[in-house]
C-alpha cells in the first residue's frame, strides 16, 4: 500500500512539489518505523525498516528510502566515499552542488569548512538556476562538483560533461553518478524516442534521454576526466552493508581534473 501510494505520487506531481511535501511529512513518518535493524549513516537514524521507492513497478524497491533525511542506497554509498576517501568534511573547498539532494542540502550548507553552492534547472531550493549544458560559471570556479542523476535527463551529456569539467580546478573532483545498466557495454539512447511511455520501458524513467553501460567511463574520460571506478559498497563487511542498505552492484565513479 505505501509502495504504491509512493509511486504515485512520484508519477502525478513535479518535482518541485514533492521537495516542498518530503519536508513536511518525512519527520512525521519517521516516527512509526523506529527501530535497530536498519541504519543511515547520513542521518544516523535507526529504524525497523526504511520505506520503499520508486515511479514504476518495475524499477520500485523495498526497504531503501531512509524516512528521516530521505537517503537513497546511492546517497548513502557516496556520504560514505565522501567522508571515508576524501576530505570534504575538513578541508576548505568551494563547492557547487546541482540538483541538490535533500538528505544533503542543509547537511553540507551547515559545514564550516564548505563554500557551498547549489544550481538547478527548476529546484525551489537552489541558490542558482541554470541548464548544466550551459553552467554560468567561470573557468576553474570550483574544487568539487556534485551533479548526480542529471546527466540521464539532457539532450548533450557530453556538452554537460564538458561544462563540468570545465568549472572545475586543476586537481578538483566531481561525483556524477547515474542511471545505469552494469550487464550492458554500451549507453543505450535514440532522440527519435520521444514518447514518455516508451522513455520509460527503454530508460526506465518517462524524462529520462538514454539509460548509461559500461562505456560510461569512456564518456567521462573523453570530456578530460581521470575516472576512478569501482564497487564500493564492496569495501564494507556484508553485515554493514546490509545495516546501511547499501547498493551492492552500483559502480562508484570517482572524477577528478588533470
Amino acid at each position: 500500500m505505501i509502495k504504491s501510494i509512493i509511486r504515485l505520487l512520484l508519477q502525478i506531481f513535479p518535482r518541485p512539489f514533492l521537495i516542498r511535501l518530503s519536508l513536511l511529512i518525512n519527520r512525521i513518518i519517521a516516527v512509526f518505523l523506529i527501530g535497530n535493524k536498519v541504519e543511515c549513516p547520513v542521518c544516523n537514524g535507526k529504524f525497523r525498516k526504511f520505506l520503499p521507492y520508486g515511479y514504476t513497478k518495475e524499477t520500485g524497491r523495498d526497504n531503501c528510502l531512509c524516512p528521516k533525511c530521505l537517503s537513497l542506497e546511492r546517497h548513502r554509498l557516496m556520504w560514505l566515499y565522501l567522508k571515508n576517501e576524501t576530505d570534504f568534511f575538513n578541508k576548505n573547498l568551494k563547492v557547487l552542488h546541482i540538483a541538490p539532494e535533500q538528505c544533503f542540502f542543509k547537511r553540507f550548507k551547515a559545514q564550516p569548512n564548505l563554500d557551498y553552492t547549489t544550481g538547478d534547472l527548476e529546484s525551489p531550493i537552489a541558490d542558482v538556476h541554470f541548464d548544466v549544458q550551459e553552467i554560468p560559471f567561470e573557468e576553474n570556479s570550483f574544487d568539487v562538483v556534485i551533479c548526480n542523476h542529471v546527466l540521464e535527463h539532457v539532450e548533450s551529456d557530453a556538452k554537460a560533461m564538458s561544462e563540468l569539467y570545465r568549472i572545475l580546478k586543476p586537481n578538483g573532483f566531481a561525483i556524477l553518478q547515474v542511471p545505469m545498466d552494469a550487464q550492458n557495454p554500451n549507453t543505450e539512447e535514440d532522440p527519435t524516442v520521444t514518447n514518455p511511455k516508451e522513455r520509460e520501458r527503454l530508460y526506465r524513467q518517462k524524462d529520462h534521454v538514454r539509460l548509461y553501460g559500461l562505456d560510461y567511463s569512456d564518456r567521462l574520460a573523453k570530456a578530460g576526466f581521470m575516472v576512478k571506478a569501482s564497487k564500493y559498497s564492496e569495501v564494507f563487511p556484508s553485515d554493514m552493508a546490509g545495516r546501511y542498505r547499501l547498493p551492492l552492484d552500483e559502480i562508484f565513479y570517482f572524477n577528478q581534473k588533470k
